[in-house]
């Protein structure tokens, strides 16, 4: 039945009509369909190949976003619903998304489904401010908080929200694909658990109470490496980074002199990205993070007609820039190797 819902509710969503999509939702838990599975079965798999699609250049960033509002609609029908009636009996736990995190949809799947797991739960949303989040935490004193983060480049901010809120005696889950693949910028940042998707999170936090913390460590105790200062020069003259590399690309590529405003936007925005991307590797001294998120640039790349040999270029002049940081230096090196030596998907993996 959720794969079957899943294609009738796709079909809904990409036609942009959210009147049927709910109905679709409605009439599958009128029909008795778990509400757990309507969730993430159908509703949480439509939304990632809303993600696939629009890499893939198959749908655009307007269809992408009605796509997602009419998913966040679906999300109400179940919410609303009678069958997702129950009475929260297990404990408080605070949803919200970290500072500057705008993709809500994940923790709002996962505020539903410990809401019918039986959890009182406060879902605060998108792009929560660490102060506003600590003080909520004062005024309710939540058993856990639940913090959400799509995008690496909010890892230093979310290790500053976890340290704060273990600082406030609050254990913190923490979920999202900003976390690793497999969490391991969870345990990096010090956080007390760690789950993939909404039903994990809600397994762990039904097999036993995470433990008070202890608010006594810094954040610097986590990320030792953080004392040479190559993360923090790279995030504070990343506006000028910028500038340099686009001058640096307009200068060996004169075709670039050419461009429209709109290209010079794009362009701009792409090498800003990659400025934050490193800037992120720096912090969490992993090189994969940046090598993992050029692979995927590529890809989106080529799925919109622009070769991925244009980003080695951009790498060299960048790093030519950075040559005085090592740690930098070698994190663009590694990226520049993976992207000359390995084949590229449209999804922006391997072949």
């Amino acid at each position: 039945m959720p794969a079957f819902l899943a294609e009738r509710l796709w079909t809904a969503v990409l036609a942009g009509d959210e009147r049927a999509a709910a109905a679709v939702v409605r009439q599958a838990l009128d029909d008795g369909a778990d509400p757990e599975a309507v969730l993430l079965d159908g509703i949480a798999r439509v939304q990632g190949r809303v993600g696939e699609e629009w890499a893939g250049n198959r749908i655009t960033v307007a269809q992408e976003h009605a796509a997602t509002a009419i998913n966040e609609r679906a999300v109400a029908v179940v919410a609303e619903h009678p069958a997702a009636a129950t009475d929260p009996s297990l404990g408080r736990v605070l949803v919200a998304c970290v500072d500057g995190e705008w993709h809500g949809l994940p923790a709002r799947l996962v505020a539903e489904v410990l809401k019918l797991r039986g959890w009182h739960v406060d879902y605060l949303g998108a792009h929560v401010p660490t102060p506003h989040l600590v003080a909520h935490i004062h005024r309710t004193g939540p058993d856990v908080v639940a913090l959400s983060g799509s995008l690496p480049t909010r890892l230093p901010t979310a290790h500053a929200t976890i340290t704060a809120c273990q600082a406030a005696g609050t254990p913190v889950l923490v979920g999202g694909a900003a976390f690793g693949p497999d969490g391991e910028y969870a345990r990096l940042l010090g956080a007390d658990a760690w789950a993939p998707d909404a039903r994990t999170a809600a397994d762990r936090l039904e097999r036993h109470p995470l433990p008070r913390p202890q608010p006594d460590h810094q954040p610097i105790d986590d990320l030792p490496h953080l004392a040479d200062q190559e993360y923090t020069m790279v995030a504070r003259t990343r506006p000028q980074l910028v500038r340099t590399v686009f001058t640096g690309l307009e200068n060996d590529y004169p075709a670039m002199r050419g461009y429209d405003e709109t290209q010079r936007e794009r362009t701009a925005e792409d090498l800003s990205h990659i400025v934050e991307f490193l800037g992120a590797s720096l912090y969490t001294g992993d090189e994969e993070l940046f090598s993992r998120f050029m692979l995927w640039t590529a890809g989106v790349l080529e799925a919109r007609g622009v070769p991925a040999r244009s980003l080695p270029p951009a790498l060299d002049i960048l790093g030519r820039e950075l040559k005085d940081f090592p740690r930098a230096t070698g994190i663009l090196h590694c990226a520049t190797k993976r992207l000359t030596s390995t084949p590229i998907s449209v999804f922006g993996g391997t072949e």
